[in-house]
């Protein structure tokens, strides 16, 4: 057999692992409309913002995108198309589906005593490292250093278990960044607006720097017009995703500043 015969036969056993991570993204988007449902139809109060639940089916419908059908078979083959993955999977679906609140929604529906289970797990000295926007940021774009730059990104069509690994820690790395500089669920322990913003243009700095490598480095096996195009889309594409990222943390940063510079408007100091 040829060796591009050969080729094609590890892409399609790397893929025949992948339907594990859609049909888990199905699962999660089942289960907070349900959530939802019932948070409606039996809490008191104001209804779950519906906005919040189409956020949540919209990122969750990028992500499977990603990794299933026409884009996932073109990504296997094309870099163009791979990075195209990369962006929906890695940036655009955990940014929708942190909006969406899913452990505030969480917390809601569930039985007092399994909120509480879940409020002491997050709160927890190990999950606390987990979550901070400094190792977010390193797992997130440490992670796609290390696809790009080292020989990983040739084994990801080569091993069944890579292959899965590593667009599961693209969503999840990308999800635990989104969620630590936007807060937008539950956080006891909060770092300050001014220092999630630096860890955030640092993130995008590398980030950028990355698809300028990657323009004139391409990975092994990719040819350099499909690099350049590549780099070009993740360059752009990323900045895009992360200027929405920086408008809505200025946005929580104003709404947070609003209060006390209006109190400091009303009651002046006497001197």
């Amino acid at each position: 057999m040829s060796m591009s015969g050969n080729h094609h036969v590890h892409l399609h056993d790397a893929a025949s692992l992948l339907p594990a991570l859609p049909i888990v993204i199905v699962i999660g988007m089942i289960a907070y409309v349900l959530a939802a449902v019932l948070f409606n139809r039996y809490r008191y109060g104001k209804p779950w913002p519906i906005i919040r639940t189409v956020s949540w089916i919209a990122g969750s419908l990028f992500a499977i995108l990603a990794v299933t059908g026409p884009l996932s078979h073109h990504a296997s083959i094309d870099f163009v198309a791979h990075m195209q993955s990369h962006l929906l999977l890695g940036m655009l679906a955990p940014l929708l589906m942190v909006l969406a609140a899913p452990m505030t929604l969480a917390l809601r529906t569930l039985p007092v005593h399994s909120a509480r289970r879940v409020t002491r797990a997050l709160n927890s000295w190990l999950l606390r490292q987990l979550i901070h926007p400094v190792m977010t940021a390193f797992l997130h774009i440490g992670g796609l250093w290390l696809l790009y730059t080292t020989s990983l990104y040739a084994h990801l069509h080569d091993n069944k278990l890579v292959y899965l690994f590593v667009h599961m820690h693209m969503i999840m790395a990308g999800y635990l960044f989104t969620a630590s500089i936007l807060y937008i669920d539950p956080v006891r322990h909060r770092v300050s607006y001014r220092y999630r913003a630096a860890v955030l243009v640092m993130a995008s700095a590398c980030h950028g720097i990355l698809s300028k490598f990657i323009y004139t480095h391409p990975p092994d096996g990719v040819p350099l017009e499909q690099a350049e195009a590549a780099s070009m889309l993740m360059y752009y594409s990323g900045d895009v995703i992360d200027i929405a990222i920086i408008f809505t943390l200025c946005c929580q940063w104003y709404r947070a500043a609003k209060p006390r510079a209006s109190q400091a408007i009303t009651h002046p100091s006497v001197r």
